[in-house]
């Protein structure tokens, strides 16, 4: 198992989120890629050069997107043969992922660094409005689904049948 042979505990909670946030990171820039690179023909990952380079930096950046979607699965494929894996936990990974990308999207590439923008010749506030306010509540969708899968799970019914221990199977096991 590749956690293991790092001495780590691949069955780590953390692990599940991490797993998650790999897929979805990955699952982010895929889309972006495609819609607003490719699709659109909106930006290149760098708009600041010539188009073979921003060519290139396309390449890189696909190539970025689909090293954190592969790492995310092998991860996952080795946590699964660990121990189970809490479907809720890595679906807030998801989430966090892709909403931590879009939003490090918004806020580092498009405002700080102006790699690039999400359009060009355009008043370009409603759209970060909109893509930055996106990404938050995938965040706080990621957080939600996280931290609901940290509760122990409820018991079944209530009462006094709740609370009794199971009768012996058949061949004396509870």
């Amino acid at each position: 198992m590749i956690g293991a042979r790092r001495g780590l505990a691949p069955s780590g909670r953390g692990a599940v989120v991490v797993s998650g946030a790999l897929l979805g990171v990955g699952a982010a820039s895929f889309v972006d890629q495609a819609v607003f690179h490719l699709v659109l023909g909106r930006h290149h990952f760098w708009d600041g050069s010539t188009p073979h380079a921003a060519l290139v930096s396309d390449g890189l950046f696909h190539a970025f997107g689909w090293f954190a979607t592969v790492g995310g699965l092998f991860l996952l494929a080795d946590l699964q043969r660990a121990c189970p894996v809490s479907r809720p936990r890595w679906w807030g990974g998801v989430l966090l992922g892709l909403g931590g990308f879009q939003l490090y999207d918004g806020v580092v590439q498009h405002l700080l660094l102006g790699l690039h923008q999400i359009r060009y010749g355009v008043d370009l506030l409603p759209y970060d409005v909109v893509w930055n306010g996106v990404a938050v509540s995938l965040l706080v969708a990621g957080v939600v689904l996280v931290a609901r899968s940290r509760r122990p799970a409820r018991a079944e019914g209530t009462g006094a049948a709740a609370a009794a221990p199971a009768a012996p199977g058949p061949r004396g096991r509870a």
